[in-house]
């Protein structure tokens, strides 16, 4: 239901590529996924590791004024695995607040360091290149921070028990669960094709916000299908639709509603405001110099790159967890991306080269970032190409 290997594939299995790869707490599911790849005819199965202890290291011992260095081979090595079409697995199982006492423009000296060795890599993701899917595995920092409360010897049990829940891995049968799902949410995706809004309006509470959606753009659901006609499911767990902004007609100001966990660090309580597509003013209770960093990374991390609608009514939204991990928390809410926008959201836009894109509406940039801006007080209205306006959701729910 996610990857859908292929047999003579080969598989790569990677993590967040600022820690270095996998988790080594994601280990014991590592291993299992490899049995299983093999079982289904990989040809060959290699996982990146990342130790997030050695990145602490790297803070507390590398020189001030190297943290704008990355690997030379990585960023090589994901592009031409990925572009000769073979399939590529992120686990991630990280601890969300691990360089949260590290100084700001360091944390943001990397991030923006590891966006722009990967851009080509991350390019081809972007046009369905091959299939990929997300993951995620539970962790011992990051059970901690969603299970605070919770004695530690059953923090991890409880978020492996989360995960598996908001991966339908609890019902009677979890493929014919994800089946009728991935339905669903392709339905809504024909209704908002249909519709051909050409544009969308946001309000809630600190949130004023016009997204123009420009001509030619594409809803997207749970299943995409890469370059060779494989169907995949990017992201496990899914529940939103998505599209592509038109990146200079987005106007007003937006005010997260759950904490973006970004780089080993939390930003919260945060608004950007937006003028003619661009970000004028960035404000945040936490973490605003490593927002204001992303935001700095380019001139297309200041613009939207996507825009998704969830329904408050999600199960990840009903569990009342607060995961701190964008894969679980985007799926809760409404959320849009800073950043590059994914070229099959255009029509066409698989094969449009990167000025015709941008021509069309598309952004471009070496960052995409989701954040959450949806909740039970969001109203979203569809303007339709003549201008008149109509509900598409009232209190986080589908008006119709």
């Amino acid at each position: 239901m996610g990857l859908n290997l292929r047999a003579g594939q080969r598989l790569l299995i990677i993590g967040p590529l600022a820690s270095g790869g996998v988790s080594l707490e994601a280990a014991p599911l590592v291993r299992h996924i490899v049995s299983s790849a093999y079982r289904a005819g990989a040809a060959y199965v290699e996982v990146i590791w990342g130790d997030e202890a050695l990145q602490l290291v790297r803070f507390q011992h590398a020189p001030r004024d190297s943290f704008g260095e990355f690997s030379t081979w990585l960023p090589k090595a994901l592009f031409e695995h990925a572009e000769a079409g073979h399939a590529v697995l992120s686990v991630y199982a990280n601890d969300p607040d691990q360089l949260k006492d590290q100084p700001a423009e360091l944390v943001g000296a990397v991030q923006q360091a590891v966006s722009r060795g990967v851009r080509p890599f991350r390019e081809l993701i972007s046009r369905n290149w091959t299939n990929w899917t997300v993951v995620a595995a539970a962790g011992a920092g990051w059970a901690a921070r969603v299970f605070p409360h919770v004695p530690r010897d059953q923090q991890v049990p409880r978020l492996w028990n989360a995960i598996g829940a908001m991966c339908r891995l609890d019902r009677p049968d979890p493929v014919a669960a994800w089946e009728e799902h991935l339905k669903a949410l392709a339905l809504r995706r024909d209704y908002l094709n249909a519709k051909r809004y050409a544009a969308l309006k946001y309000s809630g509470p600190g949130t004023d916000l016009t997204i123009g959606l420009p001509d030619g753009h594409l809803w997207v659901s749970g299943r995409s299908e890469s370059r060779s006609g494989i169907a995949f499911a990017p992201n496990l767990p899914t529940e939103e639709v998505f599209t592509m902004p038109r990146a200079d007609r987005v106007d007003g100001t937006v005010r997260s509603t759950k904490p973006l966990s970004y780089g080993g660090t939390v930003i919260e309580n945060f608004e950007l405001t937006f003028a003619a597509g661009s970000i004028v003013r960035v404000a945040a209770e936490r973490g605003q110099a490593v927002l204001q960093q992303l935001v700095d990374t380019d001139s297309g991390a200041a613009r939207l790159g996507e825009v998704a609608l969830v329904p408050h009514g999600s199960p990840v939204a009903q569990s009342g967890l607060l995961f701190y991990n964008t894969l679980f928390d985007e799926n809760a809410a409404s959320h849009v991306a800073l950043g590059s926008a994914y070229k099959f959201t255009m029509a066409g836009g698989e094969n449009m080269d990167d000025d015709a894109f941008e021509r069309a509406g598309g952004n471009r940039s070496a960052v995409h970032v989701d954040f959450m801006i949806g909740s039970s007080a969001l109203d979203v209205d569809g303007v339709l190409p003549g201008g008149t306006s109509e509900p598409l959701m009232r209190q986080g729910e589908w008006a119709d």
